[in-house]
């Protein structure tokens, strides 16, 4: 009986360990590293939402995010709805400034 469950832990604890390394880890450091930035986020912050959409941080409050997506527009979002920061090379490429942008 005791051989049963050590070829069995030889077979398994390896591929465990692998699973764990290659799946569990880096996804645990992917949610650390989003819900720091969430925590971080502060007013006049450009960031994207989940749904694609970029915009300024005009204001916080009980887990609602007010962001100002054009002049005089501003929607209401969750917190979490926040996907990251956007980046100078992202906001060049969005489809609003591309389309504002003259053509040559």
């Amino acid at each position: 009986m005791g051989g049963a469950l050590s070829q069995f832990l030889l077979l398994f604890a390896p591929l465990f360990a692998i699973w764990f390394f290659l799946v569990i880890r880096p996804q645990q450091q992917q949610r650390k590293k989003l819900q720091q930035m969430l925590a971080d986020l502060k007013t006049g912050d450009r960031v994207v939402t989940s749904g694609g959409v970029y915009g300024t941080i005009m204001g916080f409050r009980n887990g609602v995010v007010q962001l100002q997506v054009a002049s005089q527009v501003r929607i209401d979002l969750a917190r979490s709805a926040i996907t990251g920061l956007a980046t100078g090379e992202a906001e060049a490429a969005s489809p609003q400034e591309s389309a504002a942008k003259p053509k040559k």
